[in-house]
């Protein structure tokens, strides 16, 4: 299996063509007032136009209204979204998109629990537990994750969460998620991506999945 990559809080066109460069399969942008990666949905659309076939785009969400996330859905038909606040389960199925849930790692988290409140998910994106919103760059303790790349209910995981490219290899080789998702970690000021460290970042996913590949040979 491929471990797929997202990039995620893009505001630039030069951050897009870097990421579908470097091999990404998706590219996030931030609809969340109060992150600097901020962008409104004309930009983002812009920003998505850009993109190749097979190259997904994905809207990030917290707590947005049903006009927001509508206004989104159709500036950009092949939008995936993405929720990060406290959405329910019916909050993310009404826009009939497929979606991913964030789930705040921290001690106690029912994991398999929140997956079954979550079925309909595409996937769950599991970050650290900080104030406020997102994860803030933060690793969290990957020895919650289960010792499988689904939770039991058929979810795959995307791994996020203060990786980089220095410990994105090892967070593929001991959590095996089907996807990662990148922010901070290849930035060279908030919100301004380093091509450089988008494609270290890549190669470094690439890595590891062949060397989980030879250790099943």
């Amino acid at each position: 299996m491929r471990t797929r990559i997202k990039i995620c809080g893009l505001t630039r066109e030069a951050d897009v063509d870097a990421a579908v460069a470097a091999g990404a399969d998706a590219i996030g942008f931030v609809f969340y007032r109060a992150s600097p990666r901020a962008v409104n949905v004309h930009r983002a659309a812009e920003l998505a136009r850009r993109l190749p076939p097979f190259v997904t785009p994905v809207g990030l969400f917290v707590n947005a209204s049903p006009g927001e996330i509508n206004a989104a859905c159709l500036a950009m038909p092949t939008l995936m979204l993405q929720f990060h606040g406290d959405e329910t389960p019916d909050d993310c199925a009404w826009p009939n998109r497929p979606y991913l849930r964030a789930a705040r790692m921290e001690p106690g988290l029912d994991l398999l629990d929140f997956a079954q409140q979550f079925a309909g998910a595409a996937g769950l994106l599991l970050d650290a537990h900080v104030e406020g919103y997102g994860g803030g760059g933060k690793v969290f303790d990957w020895s919650l994750v289960p010792q499988s790349n689904e939770t039991g209910v058929g979810l795959p995981i995307v791994l996020s969460g203060g990786l980089n490219p220095a410990n994105v290899g090892e967070g593929v080789l001991r959590v095996r998620p089907w996807a990662v998702d990148v922010s901070s970690g290849v930035e060279s000021a908030k919100g301004i991506k380093d091509p450089e460290a988008i494609r270290r970042f890549c190669e470094a996913v690439r890595e590891a999945d062949a060397r989980v590949a030879g250790s099943r040979s």
